[in-house]
């Protein structure tokens, strides 16, 4: 990031330009009480909190059976609060992400354990020659990887007529070798890691 910012006057969407979030996905019975195992003995331990630590067990002793299935609007409130890398601003505030862009599409049954949904993020920069849309859509990407269950494919794009490089921007975030790359640099993973910050608060 050099010292001339992209977009030195972005406009902010006020509070009431917003969607509500919901507060955090409740299981369809909340009499149940269950907590995992590891939350009761030890608490929230360090790398829990981390967006890009990936568990391969679950902690949690409840059926996933009695989880209302997951929606657009969650998949929003996951990705709205990440900040912009050159504005100390959510990406919801600035308009980057909004509910209208956000597309799932769940299998025709739901059932089949193999079925996979798939989550469509398409991104609106603040100016047509934003030279940090391929950083924001991984980071969105980045996001949803770690916070969806394993059975939703993400996909982030620069929505259509937005971006004057929208094409080659959309190429770097659908190609998963070029993404696995790019989250081995130090550098950007610490950009990554501060544009996620708000979404553990």
């Amino acid at each position: 990031m050099g010292s001339v910012l992209d977009n030195a006057n972005p406009t902010i969407l006020s509070a009431s330009e917003l969607p509500s979030h919901r507060q955090r996905r409740k299981l369809k019975d909340e009499s149940s009480g269950k907590h995992g195992i590891r939350d009761l003995l030890v608490g929230k331990t360090s790398y829990a909190i981390d967006p890009f630590y990936m568990s391969d067990f679950s902690d949690t002793d409840s059926d996933d059976s009695t989880m209302e299935p997951i929606d657009e609007q969650e998949i929003y409130d996951l990705i709205a609060p990440i900040s912009d890398p050159e504005h100390p601003l959510s990406l919801e505030s600035l308009g980057v992400v909004k509910l209208q862009d956000v597309h799932l599409i769940s299998p025709p049954d739901p059932t089949n354990p193999s079925a996979l949904s798939r989550v469509l993020v398409e991104l609106t920069p603040t100016v047509t020659h934003c030279s940090l849309a391929t950083v924001i859509g991984l980071g969105v990407r980045v996001r949803l990887e770690q916070a969806l269950p394993p059975s939703y494919r993400v996909e982030v794009k620069i929505k259509k007529d937005t971006h004057s490089q929208a094409d080659e921007v959309n190429k770097q975030l659908a190609d998963k070798e070029r993404v696995a790359a790019a989250l081995e640099n130090a550098n950007l993973m610490g950009i990554l890691k501060k544009m996620m910050k708000p979404c553990l608060d």
